[in-house]
């Protein structure tokens, strides 16, 4: 007996209904039954204030973690026999210590393969152990307070030096390559803040300077007179500042309009376009501190820069990089293991050696970066330009640093000149 084809067609729409009315599936036709068997969905997880006053540098982070991951799609890449698609879950911590908890547990939640972040040391270290106890693998870009690998969670891990390494070579800094002696001290209570000035003074004392004044904030205030004004009195050489730059950046004003002729010192919280654009001419002559080498020193820097920016239309603001190493690392890791399970890939983070836009990347046995290096930067002409590079394989030859004012003039120096060229 034959039948028509519209006839056959007919018959086998009946058939599928029937099935799906009976609570049965109809039949996958072999080629969808085939993608969905060779697909591997790796979920990473990301957290920075994306709003608020750091939304700047937390779109930065998400932006080169973002980039990483869809040159990861691009390439194809087979884990276990699958195709694997990396998806993004990226969440807003807020900088903030609790919220940082709460989306951590919610990422775990969601069933994340690993996790990149969090940006602040102090939505990092309490988010560390939520990850640890699940087993999942985190790598931060940019949370450089030194408890956060210290608390031996095997699971943690980051890309970029910790403040023993920064903080010391400020201090050092400071003292032998600025030449200060008298110096004050503000740090804005937050574990990177605080982290970062304790390590700071560390150096400065045992290099024979004096901290002659240490003063508190928070990192949610822009008024820093009162602070300054009890400064002043003390004729600092140096004013070394522990926060990011929505702080960094009213106080550079605030101590020019105080008539303070001390140099303004910061770390890397404070080395970013934004600065000098919130500043504005005030922040001339101002020195931070930023683990590695400059961007056009790293070994995939300007390539990384240019492609970022025809992206995303923009300029690096801080840690893109550092990021974009980190999803690298995790990804090698489970290509290493044949496997997107962070139980199964996790020792192979440990392993790495790992050819970065940022350097050469491999991790002592606490997780952090091994021979970090250190590079200073000055705003001249409105632009962050190089000092000198510390620590780790020296790539910058020192430029010279005017010396501190001298005794008879201590504190009083032009602002405008010495050390500012």
């Amino acid at each position: 007996m034959k039948f028509s084809r519209p006839l056959l067609f007919t018959l086998a729409t009946i058939t599928v209904a029937m099935l799906a009315a009976c609570g049965q599936e109809a039949p996958k036709t072999p080629a969808a039954s085939t993608a969905a068997a060779q697909e591997l969905v790796v979920k990473i997880g990301h957290a920075a204030p994306l709003t608020g006053s750091q939304a700047h540098i937390g779109k930065d982070n998400e932006n080169g973690t973002k980039l990483a991951i869809e040159e990861a799609n691009a390439a194809g890449i087979v884990i276990g026999g699958k195709k694997a698609k990396f998806v993004l879950l990226s969440e807003d911590d807020q900088a903030d210590p609790k919220t940082g908890n709460i989306v951590a547990q919610k990422l775990v939640d969601a069933k994340i393969n690993g996790m990149i972040g969090h940006l602040n040391s102090g939505t990092t270290i309490p988010a560390s152990k939520i990850y640890f106890d699940a087993g999942i693998p985190q790598i931060s870009p940019s949370a450089t307070n030194p408890k956060y690998t210290q608390q031996g969670y095997k699971s943690a891990f980051r890309t970029m030096a910790n403040d023993v390494q920064q903080g010391k070579l400020l201090g050092e800094f400071a003292v032998t390559r600025i030449k200060a002696k008298r110096i004050a001290l503000i740090d804005d209570r937050t574990a990177y803040g605080q982290g970062i000035a304790d390590e700071f003074e560390k150096a400065v004392v045992a290099g024979g300077g004096k901290i002659i004044s240490r003063q508190f904030t928070t990192d949610k205030s822009t008024d820093f007179m009162a602070i300054l004004t009890a400064i002043k009195g003390d004729k600092p050489e140096v004013i070394f500042f522990g926060g990011m730059d929505p702080q960094g950046a009213p106080m550079a004003k605030q101590i020019k309009s105080l008539g303070i002729k001390a140099k303004f010192l910061g770390g890397d919280g404070i080395y970013t376009p934004e600065f000098i654009k919130l500043a504005g001419a005030d922040a001339e002559g101002a020195y931070a501190s930023l683990p590695g080498v400059p961007l056009e020193k790293m070994p995939g820097g300007i390539a990384f820069r240019d492609k970022y920016k025809a992206k995303y239309n923009m300029e690096i603001q801080l840690y893109a990089p550092f990021c974009y190493d980190a999803v690298n690392v995790m990804i090698a890791a489970m290509k290493r293991a044949d496997s997107a399970e962070p139980a199964k890939y996790l020792p192979e983070i440990a392993k790495t050696q790992h050819d970065g836009v940022t350097s050469k990347i491999s991790f002592d046995e606490k997780g952090d970066l091994k021979g970090g290096a250190i590079t200073f930067y000055q705003v001249k002409n409105g632009k962050w330009e190089v000092i000198e590079t510390m620590g780790g394989a020296p790539a910058v030859a020192p430029a010279p640093v005017a010396a501190a004012p001298d005794k008879e003039d201590k504190g009083h120096g032009d602002a405008g000149s010495a050390g500012y060229k």
